[in-house]
């Protein structure tokens, strides 16, 4: 295998805009709006699928033909009575970790007293149903089922389903390892789907197989981030997941070995993955690259992370200095930002944008996708910028329960007319003024 060809960016002597600086470091190309028109005639099917159309759709892009597209309990039963002991241990303690930091994020009411008799209520009420999908492409994620299920439990979501695509190693059914991590959770609504499809079946329904959902949340390939698109507003979703990408803030202090490992593990997702390092030591960053050749010929998926390295959204960035590399990633938001610095706390403390943010050479982005106890479900493609990762808020609506007496009523009720009568919507204004009339019926 040849060399892993990472490109170098020298930002050093260059004090760039925000703007600038997202310029200098693009991201692989997802046309989302090209995948949007793809699947058009798909979403249609759907529309009006009955369950044979859903399980032909699997055989034309999953290549394998479920028996049924809901999974019986009995699958879900038995892949957990089957599940190695060791990758069991492992995913109760993942569920325990996350189910701790998801807690704190429950939300309480709270009542505010705006005048002597009138209040506003703030109370967050949870979604009815949500649809949760988990990829089973190049590689299978229950760590997916843990991270999306976790959160819409404690938020007391009362109905929630899994969709994940047929294996064609376990008899048209999910993977085994999904459906036994989907056992440990309680979750006995499964379905046998992948793609546009599934999103497409959670949002419209399917008589006899599945009624549809609120909210569908989850990553998966560019034909989930296009159905979530075409269909938001049908159904909520949490974002337009993209490819995973990886920036690391490193100085001189850092280790090129450590920080080498943290590259490839997220190039290791997808040959458009984005694994980008910022530094202001010259000496670290070609220690990185020599690290890089030696590491990515062993590993099991090289080509593929050699791939996702040599790709123009991957990149070893020299700045003048930490301070204008924390310019240089919060204007990047990178789903997953490590600081590997001498003063990394304080560093990670003037970070706006990212998902997640991963502090010390202790804290590596491996630990965070699975037993860190944070959410993986993180904004991709600088959507870090305005967006939060799944969360426990993820399936709450804030909901405002407006209460006001007589007499609070009557004091504000000149405003309220006057303003109505500023926007020449008179009969807002009569709204009010009927209540005045007390010898009205």
């Amino acid at each position: 295998m040849k060399p892993v060809e990472i490109r170098t960016l020298d930002l050093r002597g260059r004090l760039l805009t925000r703007a600038q600086y997202r310029t200098e470091l693009p991201r692989a190309q997802m046309d989302v709006a090209a995948a949007v028109i793809a699947i058009e005639p798909i979403l249609k099917r759907v529309a009006t699928a009955s369950e044979e159309d859903l399980i032909s759709l699997c055989g034309e892009f999953d290549g394998v033909k479920p028996t049924s597209i809901r999974v019986p309990k009995v699958e879900i039963t038995k892949a957990l009575e089957k599940l190695d002991p060791n990758i069991r241990a492992a995913l109760e303690e993942a569920i325990r970790r996350v189910r701790i930091v998801h807690s704190d994020q429950i939300r309480s009411e709270k009542v505010t007293e705006v005048v002597s008799g009138g209040r506003v209520t703030q109370r967050w009420i949870p979604v009815d149903r949500v649809g949760l999908y988990v990829p089973g492409g190049r590689a299978v994620y229950p760590s997916s089922v843990i991270m999306n299920v976790v959160p819409a439990q404690i938020a007391k979501v009362s109905s929630i389903a899994i969709a994940s695509p047929p294996q064609s190693d376990n008899n048209g059914w999910p993977n085994a390892t999904i459906l036994a991590a989907c056992a440990l959770l309680g979750i006995e609504e499964v379905y046998a789907i992948g793609g546009a499809q599934a999103v497409a079946m959670f949002a419209y329904g399917v008589a006899g197989v599945c009624e549809p959902v609120d909210m569908v949340t989850g990553p998966g390939n560019i034909y989930v981030a296009a159905a979530k698109r075409a269909l938001r507003g049908k159904i909520g979703i949490d974002s337009e997941a993209g490819p995973t990408e990886v920036a690391v803030l490193a100085d001189s202090t850092a280790k090129a070995s450590e920080v080498a490992a943290d590259l490839i593990s997220q190039a290791e997702h997808d040959v458009i993955a984005a694994a980008v390092l910022v530094t202001d030591s010259q000496e670290l960053a070609a220690e990185v690259k020599s690290e890089l050749s030696k590491r990515v010929s062993k590993t099991k998926h090289g080509e593929r992370i050699h791939l996702a390295l040599s790709g123009e959204q991957s990149a070893i960035v020299l700045v003048d200095s930490i301070e204008q590399g924390i310019d240089v990633v919060n204007a990047y938001a990178a789903e997953h930002l490590e600081i590997q610095t001498k003063n990394s706390r304080s560093d990670a403390n003037m970070i706006r944008n990212a998902g997640a943010v991963f502090i010390g050479r202790f804290s590596p982005v491996s630990l965070g996708d699975y037993s860190a106890g944070s959410n993986h479900v993180l904004p991709t493609g600088g959507c870090a910028c305005h967006s939060s990762g799944l969360s426990v808020q993820s399936f709450l609506k804030g909901v405002s329960f407006i209460e006001y007496d007589e007499k609070s009523f009557i004091d504000i009720a000149a405003n309220v007319i006057t303003l109505a009568n500023s926007e020449d919507l008179p009969a807002h204004g009569e709204a009010m003024s009927a209540r005045l009339d007390h010898d009205g019926k």
